[in-house]
């Protein structure tokens, strides 16, 4: 994914942080230009309307997110790869709640022009957690159950990783990963 600077990146965090906040529907244009530091025709020149805003950042949000999981799980299987997963996946929220809350928002909306694209992205990020419990757990992959598994457990890091920084932001991300391993072993630790 290539990387973005300038202009264009001042656009993206600022429309990222107002939508963390407002939502997407209630973030507009102007604001994002005020935001950004940049004159309207610059945000216009790099986004030719808001819809296009969305998609882009929600595509480099979860395309990095999909390559950080993939690095994690590389050479791991099993329970530790999910391990490795649960505790990037906390990371990467702790490092970016706002892309965290706007992914929470924007997961299971199904009217916006950028759908198709966060799909393909959320299936990629998601096919690494259905990888490591198909071998952690063989009758989730015998029985077709581990992309259900694996959004499962996705929904559980980001919802847990978000209540955490939002209610709970003094326990460290090691406990909040325990405590997330630990619910979900009985599931998906080998027997």
């Amino acid at each position: 994914m290539p990387r973005v600077t300038g202009t264009k990146k001042a656009i993206l965090d600022a429309a990222l942080q107002l939508a963390a906040t407002k939502g997407i529907t209630g973030t507009t244009m102007d604001e994002v230009a005020e935001l950004a530091g940049v004159a309207k025709g610059s945000l216009y020149y790099n986004f030719t309307n808001k819809d296009q805003l969305f998609e882009e950042l929600l595509e480099q949000g979860v395309g990095a997110l999909a390559e950080v999981l993939r690095d994690a799980r590389s050479g791991l299987h099993g329970w530790a790869a999910i391990e490795a997963l649960v505790d990037t996946l906390l990371g990467r929220i702790q490092e970016n709640g706002a892309l965290a809350k706007l992914m929470a928002a924007e997961i299971f909306r199904t009217d916006r022009a950028w759908q198709k694209t966060l799909f393909a992205l959320r299936h990629e990020a998601l096919g690494e957690f259905a990888a490591a419990i198909a071998e952690s757990t063989p009758a989730a992959k015998t029985n077709g159950t581990s992309e259900l598994m694996a959004s499962s457990v996705f929904g559980a890091v980001l919802m847990g990783g978000l209540e955490w920084l939002v209610f709970e932001p003094e326990r460290t991300r090691d406990e909040v990963a325990a405590t997330i391993l630990q619910a979900l072993g009985g599931q998906l630790r080998p027997v």
